[in-house]
């Protein structure tokens, strides 16, 4: 690329205000404003055979996410960034509840790639209280195999910010290396599945401490800026930031497993979010912007 044809590329990127609060790399794969409404993301749906019943209990109990207004009853609606709706996912009101929701493409070439957000993250306000450790974690996960002729692996990153646990504040960043266990689903042999979001198995990122903007009542949000980035050629991490803060990835390891039948060039990007209440969870994403170096 051209000094010149850069130079202009930026410009159009500064001169659009959805664009220019990201900083893509060169090729946007995809933008994602929630206000054009979900964008391709859906629920995680569990594997099964034959019977929903077969579906492991850590997916059975996701549901769909849901466009928002942000929705509160003191003061009516927040709305999302710059528009009125975000995209919501919601846990059960139960202690230890998690829900996901995922956006699921193939890669075309295996290289760096940039994933960017503004979210946000609060309890249901059921409770004239300021509820700042209801929430237990939210994070993003990928989940990645390269194509056919070169995939031996299927790799995993996943990185959450733990608030709080059994009521105790926390406030850090966590990774899940290794690999996880898998059941077989049904009579046929043919299904396997692994719950992925377990509890065990987190470990934290060195210098991971953080502390985040929480207003002053259970109906304040305000958003926060992460990005992500990571190398499909080597399936290593490059960088992770979250506001104004870059944290060391060189010691990150993410789930590896061997590469499965039919998942050839998968390219998949998931949210979750977990309570640590009798009452639900709410993660809210209000754009996306997935680019890559290539």
């Amino acid at each position: 690329m051209t000094d010149q044809t850069e130079a202009i590329r930026q410009g159009m990127l500064l001169a659009n205000p959805q664009l220019s609060r990201f900083d893509p790399m060169r090729r946007i794969i995809c933008h994602d404003d929630f206000s054009r409404g979900h964008c391709g993301w859906s629920q995680l749906v569990g594997n099964y055979e034959g019977s929903l019943d077969t579906m492991l209990p850590g997916y059975a109990q996701h549901t769909s996410a849901m466009l928002s207004t942000l929705a509160h009853w003191d003061a009516g609606s927040h709305g999302g960034y710059d528009s009125s709706y975000a995209l919501k996912i919601a846990t059960r009101p139960r202690p230890g509840a998690q829900n996901v929701a995922i956006k699921r493409l193939t890669m075309r070439h295996r290289g760096p790639i940039r994933f960017e957000a503004y979210v946000t993250c609060k309890p249901e306000a059921t409770e004239l209280r300021l509820g700042d450790n209801d929430v237990r974690s939210w994070g993003f996960l990928f989940d990645l195999q390269a194509g056919d002729k070169v995939a031996e692996r299927r790799v995993m990153p996943h990185l959450r910010f733990l608030n709080a646990d059994q009521g105790e504040t926390l406030r850090k960043w966590q990774y899940k290396p290794g690999q996880t266990r898998f059941t077989d689903i049904g009579s046929e042999k043919k299904t396997a599945s692994h719950y992925h979001l377990s509890p065990d198995g987190w470990v934290d990122l060195p210098g991971g401490d953080q502390l985040m903007c929480y207003n002053e009542i259970a109906t304040k949000v305000n958003w926060h800026y992460m990005c992500f980035d990571f190398d499909l050629e080597t399936m290593r991490p490059l960088a992770f930031r979250v506001n104004d803060r870059e944290f060391d990835v060189t010691g990150f390891e993410s789930i590896e497993i061997p590469a499965m039948p039919n998942l050839w060039n998968m390219l998949n990007f998931a949210f979750f979010v977990e309570t640590d209440a009798a009452k639900r969870a709410f993660l809210y994403i209000d754009s996306v912007c997935i680019s890559g170096d290539f």
